[in-house]
């Protein structure tokens, strides 16, 4: 099932937490003054907290581009890709990027910087917050191909936040064919923004239908119910829940981490 998972991670049911960088150039939230040198000070004080907590894996994004874009402009993710290469060498463990929300830009973020995944919304037509939100699978499949990122594996959000699937389909019909259309890496699932807990229900639903591809749940996790959506979900992508007070525009706590990866430690020893 997970065999690409125990190729990239050490450990079963790994937590993947998100670093979120600050706004970068273009963004409305941009800090002109700080400018490049401040992004990347707070990104590594971060990493540094992150990796010292324990977490499996990172994955780099541009959260706090608000309002997001779906074709984002070429700044963002050029911007993206010298703030990891300014922390390569500080770097440790598996990593991974995600260009909101932009799939394209987010493989060739991975290919210029050596990511092993990337997280993105492949399939489907949304009504979001965003306006009419349009994928295209095929063409991005094609694009992965043509600049020889087969390697990068792909992690499709299948519920996607803030956003409405445009036509009445069931979620397990969704996953089905999904799975068997799109060629997913894994599928993630959502609550509908960071931060907010994800359906449990939803999350039962994806992992009962999505055959032999691993299942993360993707959001609202925290160190009291770790091991429960773990105790079904193949592995966990953790943001806000690592940050200080649990306050998405904080930066991540190392005892809040630690806390979590304890957790998860213990649903570890058990299963073992």
């Amino acid at each position: 099932m997970s065999n690409w998972l125990g190729e990239v991670f050490a450990t079963p049911k790994p937590v993947i937490a998100m670093l979120h960088l600050s706004a970068l150039p273009g963004d409305p939230g941009y800090d002109a003054k700080g400018g490049l040198d401040a992004i990347v000070r707070r990104a590594r004080r971060e990493l540094d907290r992150l990796q010292a907590g324990g977490v499996d894996g990172v994955m780099f994004s541009n959260e706090f581009s608000l309002p997001y874009m779906t074709r984002t402009e070429p700044i963002t993710a050029v911007t993206m890709a010298r703030v990891i290469g300014q922390m390569m060498d500080d770097i440790t463990i598996p990593f991974g990027v995600n260009v909101l929300w932009d799939g394209r830009a987010s493989i060739d973020l991975a290919m210029a910087t050596g990511a092993k995944w990337v997280r993105e919304i492949f399939t489907g037509v949304y009504a979001s917050d965003f306006g009419l939100w349009d994928t295209n699978v095929g063409e991005v499949a094609r694009h992965r191909s043509r600049i020889g990122a087969g390697h990068v594996r792909l992690l499709f959000n299948i519920v996607p936040e803030s956003a409405k699937y445009l036509v009445d389909r069931d979620l397990a019909s969704i996953t089905k064919t999904t799975v068997f259309a799109a060629l997913p890496d894994a599928l993630c699932v959502s609550g509908p923004t960071a931060g907010s807990a994800t359906d449990l229900e939803a999350l039962r639903t994806v992992k009962q239908n999505a055959g032999d591809v691993p299942v993360f749940v993707n959001t609202g996790v925290r160190a009291d119910t770790a091991e429960q959506v773990l105790s079904f979900a193949d592995g966990a992508i953790v943001g806000t829940f690592f940050k200080k007070d649990g306050r998405f525009e904080n930066e991540a706590d190392e005892s809040r981490v630690r806390e979590l990866m304890s957790s998860v430690e213990t649903l570890r020893t058990v299963r073992v």
